[in-house]
């Protein structure tokens, strides 16, 4: 992967994250409620946008609320996006 900066990492992320949920057929608001613990419906959208950092336990959380591997949420050369 070539070098990227830090706030087109987190688009790129948020992007793939969104690609996962609509792939899976989820609103924010199925996602947000399918994470483990508690988790607002606006840090989906935060993450989504590339506007906040997410912590890898929130990574993890996410996955898991997808049913994907952390890898596979993480494996941004799937992503489409014209960041």
């Amino acid at each position: 992967m070539s070098s990227v900066e830090e706030s087109d990492l987190l688009k790129i992320t948020g992007k793939r994250i969104q690609q996962i949920r609509i792939s899976k057929g989820y609103s924010q608001v199925d996602l947000a409620g399918k994470i483990l613990g508690v988790f607002d419906t606006t840090n989906v959208s935060r993450i989504e946008s590339g506007r906040t950092n997410p912590t890898l336990n929130t990574l993890h959380r996410i996955a898991e609320a997808l049913e994907v591997s952390l890898s596979e949420l993480l494996n941004i050369e799937e992503c489409e996006t014209d960041v």
